[in-house]
């Protein structure tokens, strides 16, 4: 069993867990026009959130996506009350969907021209926090789009259970409100053009973009009272490069996994599910399908998506939303929704305050756009 000890959070909603849940509690969001951003070109409507403290991000030695897991690292390291010595040997796993990449023209950075090849590599993310901090275990950077970090927690989850390592620091970091990203999302047609912010929304038309470093604190041993993850799944549609059956077929039979799994260990009933909820009208009516079949719930289940808070943050959303979820988790908690969202068909809730949590399960779930669907299961 997989234990998380220490979390950073940093995103357009809060530099610091604390701050994500005062605003999440207060039915804040993170979401601000992007031309406040980006002034120089006009991005209509659209609202995305962004990390405020710009200095976070720039370094002449690590490109800014690294300069930011670099500083999520050493406040999640404190977090845990460990020190990067006792982290000698833990593995780093990075999730990013684009790492570095269009991250070379960053405003107010002057990087060292010796660092360039380093500076465009995804694994920078990763390989600057094995450099600054001293830590000499496995490192590894995936990039399966939106599913990214929540796969590096699987992923470091694996090596914990296998005894390859004993700590893991798992990093989700995305830096994607550079005008060359917004275009490509743009013209893909999935970001969103009513500014409605509501992923389950029958009017929903596309998501809004956002900036987060994350980074989590893992260990294979059973620690009390802190939050665990218990078991992590994948699989692929192998059918769209940018969207998924309109019935959610391969989602569902990964949930069919999780389910089966989690029924022969005895493990708690589900009764949560933090879902994807990009915000496209597409995956609205694919994960509802996905859900109502797979689960076949008689009891209520609360769904709890947090992009409305944060706005996508692409690869990093998926520890993102974990390190919020764990932070409310610590008190026996699940956080609330933003007020007033469009709840699917009833048993599933959306409820609107910090819900009790405690001897149950919770599923969260992350799909990245070439059809890799990616979940986790948490308990207590």
């Amino acid at each position: 069993m997989t234990s998380i000890l220490g979390i950073s959070i940093l995103s357009g909603l809060g530099n610091t867990a604390a701050e994500h849940a005062s605003n999440m509690e207060a039915g804040r969001t993170g979401l601000r026009p992007l031309t406040d951003l980006l002034v120089d070109a006009d991005y209509g409507n659209l609202r995305a959130g962004w990390i405020q403290d710009r200095s976070l991000l720039l370094s002449r030695k690590w490109a800014p996506a690294s300069a930011l897991a670099l500083h999520c690292a050493v406040e999640a390291i404190e977090d845990a009350g460990l020190s990067p010595s006792d982290l000698k040997h833990a593995a780093i796993i990075a999730g990013s969907s684009r790492g570095n990449a269009y991250l070379t023209n960053w405003p107010g950075r002057r990087p060292f021209k010796l660092m360039a090849a380093s500076n465009s590599m995804h694994g920078e993310i990763a390989s600057a926090v094995s450099i600054e901090l001293g830590i000499t275990g496995p490192w590894q950077t995936i990039a399966s789009g939106c599913a990214a970090s929540l796969d590096a927690l699987g992923y470091a989850k694996m090596l914990l259970d296998s005894g390859v390592v004993k700590f893991a620091i798992v990093l989700g970091i995305e830096l994607p409100l550079v005008p060359e990203i917004i275009q490509h999302y743009q013209h893909t047609g999935v970001l969103t053009t009513n500014g409605i912010n509501d992923p389950y929304h029958p009017e929903t038309s596309g998501f809004s973009p956002g900036e987060a470093g994350t980074a989590l604190i893992l260990t294979s041993e059973n620690v009390s009272n802190k939050p665990k993850v218990t078991g992590y799944w994948c699989n692929s549609d192998a059918d769209s490069p940018i969207g998924m059956p309109s019935d959610g077929r391969g989602l569902r039979k990964c949930l069919e996994q999780a389910v089966a799994r989690l029924t022969e260990s005895n493990s708690p009933p589900i009764s949560a599910v933090c879902p994807h909820a990009s915000g496209t009208l597409l995956h609205a009516q694919a994960e509802q399908a996905a859900l109502a079949k797979a689960l076949n719930p008689r009891e209520e289940i609360s769904l709890h998506p947090l992009k409305p808070f944060t706005g996508h943050s692409v690869g990093a959303s998926g520890a993102l939303d974990t390190a919020i979820l764990a932070h409310y988790m610590r008190n026996n908690q699940l956080p609330p929704n933003l007020p007033n969202l469009t709840a699917p068909p009833k048993p599933f809730i959306l409820p609107e305050n910090p819900t009790s949590f405690k001897d149950a399960t919770l599923l969260k779930i992350a799909v990245g756009m070439g059809g890799h669907n990616t979940i986790i299961s948490m308990e207590n």
